[in-house]
């Protein structure tokens, strides 16, 4: 009697497929770790640079005073907190460029607490000193101011005196006797009727 073998994959072959799909898993799983860290390192540069950005226009509002009008000489700064980043602060020195005195170049140090360690991070940038672009902006949208006009120092004139004279004399009343309303000739109705006799017509 003839006993028909069964096909199958034996235990070498089994084994050589595990590595294999082992091989790629590694492969696949470092991928995803290396595409991970990218997007961490490209998150944590977008914080930094809006944080730098964010520190930059503080300056730009701040750091040049406004004195009588005009940008006044600039103020060093020391740990003021970044709107928006909890536990970032930041430092700030402006040196003067003496070939033009109204650039700035600027020192600015930041610093932040990352897993129990105070880190610090250093850059510069060029400023130049100016009212800053808000106060510009509402100026130019307030519009020029009207000249004042410039107080009378002269002597103010005299005033007239109020009129002292005598007032005019009023008219006396009329104090002689009344005029006399005239007497009506014609006789009344009653007067007739005592004139008529009795008994006949009036002649």
């Amino acid at each position: 009697m003839r006993v028909h073998a069964r096909s199958g994959f034996t235990i070498l072959e089994v084994l050589i497929a595990m590595g294999i799909l082992l091989f790629g898993m590694t492969a696949i799983l470092g991928l995803l770790t290396y595409g991970t860290a990218l997007s961490r390192t490209a998150q944590l540069r977008t914080s930094a640079s809006s944080a730098a950005q964010a520190a930059i226009a503080d300056l730009e509002e701040t750091f040049f005073p406004e004195v009588d009008g005009e940008a006044g000489e600039p103020r060093r700064v020391a740990d003021r907190k970044v709107g928006g980043v909890d536990g970032l602060v930041y430092s700030a020195e402006g040196f003067q460029n003496p070939e033009r005195p109204s650039e700035y170049r600027i020192v600015v140090d930041m610093s932040w607490s990352s897993q129990g360690l105070r880190r610090e991070k250093r850059f510069e940038t060029i400023l130049v000193r100016e009212i800053p672009f808000g106060e510009r902006l509402r100026r130019r949208a307030a519009g020029p101011k009207p000249a004042e006009a410039p107080p009378e120092s002269g002597p103010k004139p005299a005033e007239a005196p109020p009129k002292s004279g005598p007032k005019p004399a009023e008219a006396p009343p009329e104090s002689g006797p009344k005029p006399a309303t005239p007497k009506s000739n014609e006789p009344s109705a009653a007067s007739e009727l005592k004139n008529t006799p009795s008994g006949g017509p009036p002649r």
